[in-house]
């Protein structure tokens, strides 16, 4: 039996590279920093922080989950955009980012009831299995993120555990215009904290640009956690982002992991993150084709089998997710020309459902109504899958 023996490194700093300890005991390696706790891969708990996976769309309106998948967007008292932005140049395209979140406004307001913000929520047990010793004030979790406003100022993250009540905590940074910034924060543990060993909602990341007053006091503390009083969230807001037209707020390559240091973010392949995105959110359309779409002219090849003869309900196959589901989803299904709730029959739309719905699959089927289900027909059609967190 052989023995391998490994002597201790002792603090060293060498213009050459190799293996340097900083002054706080922390390995580098040719000056990039090494975990100091956690696993060496897959650290990042956040899904889709580089923003490049967009199922439903590249850009919305709308609120909630609509553009880029797992990040969840709400203008409340203007109206906005938000979209999947292409990243040509800057600081974080030199860092391997092409995409990026963006949010803004096309509608602006001086409505104090008003914010602005995107967030995305992580499962309790990401966290509860993350081996972050989260009850202990010594132990941390590490966030960074590149951010750029056109409207300088100072903004806000906040963090927050959900399983452990409104518990949340804050950390300001500051923007000058149009220019990148990467932010990092550490986020100590607590002995109030709880996180279940569950698929529910346990920790969300809040980028704010924007909160009103009615929602904001300067007795709010940051950099502590805190227990939600009085609908208070933030400090007051210097600036008025929401009050500003064509305003725009753009975060990429986000990422949360265990420890006291950033590491470099953890790119991973386009493949990958669309598996880790189709868990919560997957439709039967192409990639950035919009759910509803009129796919009547196009081959989509979705969900196909004949029914034979004439029967109350003709089964229209069943659709196996491309991976499970965090939960049973929410199905909506589609007829090729784009009608929620229906199906085709051959060229002919008519009444549908989804039924016998699992976090693997799910079956539909397409009734026997007016417009007729005849013998040896063709029947298909689109659905989406919505299992998010909310």
């Amino acid at each position: 039996m052989s023995t391998i023996k490994v002597n201790r490194i002792e603090n060293t700093s060498s213009a050459d590279g190799g293996i340097d300890i900083d002054a706080d005991g922390h390995v580098q390696f040719d000056g990039v920093q090494l975990p100091t706790a956690g696993a060496l891969s897959h650290r990042n708990l956040v899904i889709n922080g580089a923003m490049q996976v967009a199922q439903r769309n590249t850009s919305s309106s709308e609120n909630g989950y609509q553009a880029v998948d797992r990040w969840r967007a709400t203008f409340s008292g203007a109206s906005g955009t938000q979209s999947q932005l292409s990243l040509t140049s800057g600081d974080p395209y030199d860092e391997g980012f092409r995409r990026a979140n963006r949010l803004e406004i096309t509608s602006p307001s001086s409505d104090t009831s008003g914010y602005i913000q995107m967030r995305t929520h992580l499962e309790a047990q990401t966290i509860a299995q993350s081996g972050w010793k989260y009850t202990d004030s010594n132990q941390s979790l590490t966030c960074c993120f590149w951010v750029r406003s056109s409207l300088a100022g100072t903004y806000n993250v906040q963090y927050r555990a959900n399983d452990s009540g409104n518990f949340f905590f804050n950390r300001p940074f500051t923007l000058t215009a149009n220019t990148w910034t990467k932010v990092t924060h550490t986020i100590p543990g607590h002995s109030s904290l709880v996180f279940n060993n569950d698929t529910g909602d346990g920790f969300q990341i809040v980028i704010v640009p924007h909160y009103g007053t009615n929602h904001t006091d300067n007795s709010v503390s940051s950099n502590t956690w805190f227990t939600l009083a009085s609908g208070a969230y933030f400090s007051d807001y210097a600036q008025s982002f929401l009050n500003t037209d064509n305003a725009t707020f753009d975060v990429t390559g986000v990422q949360l992991e265990v420890g006291s240091k950033s590491t470099p973010f953890e790119h991973i392949s386009y493949g990958e993150e669309v598996r880790n995105c189709q868990r919560y959110y997957t439709h039967s359309y192409n990639t950035f084709e919009v759910v509803g779409t009129d796919t009547s002219t196009a081959n989509p090849g979705v969900l196909s089998s004949t029914a034979y003869g004439t029967i109350l309900y003709a089964s229209a196959g069943t659709a196996f997710f491309p991976v499970e589901m965090r939960g049973t989803p929410s199905v909506t299904i589609y007829s090729y020309e784009g009608t929620a709730g229906k199906i085709n029959a051959d060229a002919t739309e008519g009444t549908g459902l989804a039924f016998r719905i699992s976090t693997k699959s799910a079956f539909f089927s397409r009734n026997n109504d007016s417009g007729g289900v005849s013998a040896n027909v063709y029947i298909a059609c689109h659905y989406a899958a919505d299992a998010e967190l909310y």
